[in-house]
């Protein structure tokens, strides 16, 4: 426990980040990414996972330096800052609330799925079952939140994501690939295949997610991080990317092992697993479920709170976990989630990844934003961005944009092909 307590202590907004970036949508992502391509887009998620540590240094620069979170600082410093403000708090809750019913019909089916798989006698399929499991796993992380402190929200998810992250690992060496697949995460490419597009601008969206770094000053200050913790906050955002990368490639890895490499597609998170089975027997399918279920409970535990957080951040500047608002917020969250689940929601694999490309969308506006807030001179100071930052924000943005305009073509082409 006393490890865990100096864990979170460098790295507890970071856990949200990680909570916000791998859910089972990522999970989906990487897992159908690994399945149909092997591990030609290993690039697109170093890249992306470089630009959201890019990215979360310079939002948790610009509030160490000046205590303010970011759509306070937006409103307040720049021009037109209300407007930029509102933009981006509508870019990103639209975003995360459009994947939230998505996420949540794939934990629930998948632990319908895993439930079948002990309990024989199970129907294959069952409305009511995944439903009122939905129910229940809403109702659980809505009675978590209703607690209405940090500290006690960091604890959860360090949990979620340790698990996660562990689980996956080991799934990720009980079907190592072989060399050959291994090579073609050394040469980066695009494949030539129907599809390519839209997984490439799904990858982005869910590891180079806004609210992973627009949430972060206020998280920064919830924890009392200010100029004196600036090497501090850097670590934080360094080893919570490079927790993004290995947590996420560990998936891929395992698609490419256990599907690509066999010459098989992932049409549900179940798919995988019955692969690994005949490898690790049962222990492969608590394994694999409970990275899932975990990756689930992450980013459903965030997502429900970015509503209230980013509110309350445009309004005073602080987060607000114990106001009424929050709450209401949350619940109105929780209950729209459900609606996905409800419908009954077919093929929520292909929904989920679809969902995930709505991220996008809102990213050049939030990288321009702290480009223009970590470059004033009387905001920042002598800790105003110098080259090598802004050269790394520079190539986020030029990045933000290309996947902005792929993930745009990729919904037209799904839409009108």
């Amino acid at each position: 426990m006393h490890a865990l307590k100096r864990l979170l202590a460098i790295i507890g907004p970071g856990i949200f980040a990680i909570g916000y970036t791998i859910g089972t949508g990522s999970v989906t992502s990487m897992a159908k990414a690994g399945s149909q391509y092997g591990l030609q887009l290993v690039w697109v998620l170093f890249l992306s996972c470089l630009f959201s540590g890019v990215l979360m240094e310079a939002y948790g620069r610009m509030a160490a330096v000046t205590g303010d979170t970011a759509l306070h600082a937006v409103k307040r410093h720049l021009p037109f800052g209300r407007t930029l403000a509102i933009l981006i708090l509508i870019g990103v809750v639209t975003a995360q609330y459009t994947c939230l019913g998505g996420i949540l019909t794939l934990s629930s089916g998948a632990i319908y799925e895993t439930l079948g798989l002990f309990v024989p006698s199970l129907p294959k399929e069952s409305y009511a079952g995944t439903l009122g499991i939905a129910v229940v796993l809403i109702a659980l992380i809505y009675g978590l939140l209703m607690i209405g402190r940090y500290s006690f929200f960091e604890k959860v998810l360090a949990f979620f994501v340790m698990l996660m992250g562990l689980t996956f690992l080991i799934s990720m060496f009980v079907v190592w690939p072989s060399p050959s697949i291994l090579r073609q995460a050394l040469v980066p490419s695009i494949p030539d295949e129907p599809g390519a597009l839209l997984m490439i601008a799904a990858f982005v969206g869910t590891t180079m997610a806004a609210p992973t770094f627009v949430t972060r000053p206020l998280l920064l200050k919830e924890k009392g991080v200010g100029v004196a913790d600036f090497k501090r906050q850097t670590l934080d955002a360094v080893v919570s990317a490079s927790l993004m990368f290995v947590i996420s490639g560990s998936i891929m890895v395992v698609a490419a092992g256990a599907l690509y490499a066999h010459g098989k597609e992932i049409v549900k998170i179940l798919d995988m697993v019955n692969t690994l089975a005949p490898l690790a027997g049962r222990f492969a399918v608590a394994l694999f479920m409970a990275g899932t279920l975990s990756a689930g409970l992450s980013s459903i535990f965030p997502i429900l709170m970015v509503g209230p957080l980013l509110i309350s951040d445009y309004r005073v500047g602080r987060m607000e976990p114990r106001s009424k608002a929050f709450r209401l917020i949350c619940l109105a969250a929780a209950c729209s989630g459900l609606i996905v689940p409800a419908l009954g929601g077919r093929n929520p694999v292909a929904v989920t990844v679809m969902a995930q490309i709505s991220n996008v969308f809102v990213l050049p506006l939030a990288v321009a934003v702290i480009i223009a807030l970590v470059n004033r001179r009387a905001l920042m100071g002598k800790h105003r961005a110098g080259p090598l930052l802004n050269a790394g924000l520079a190539l986020a943005g030029l990045f933000a944009c290309i996947i902005a305009a792929t993930g745009l073509r990729a919904l037209l082409e799904a839409w009108l092909g």
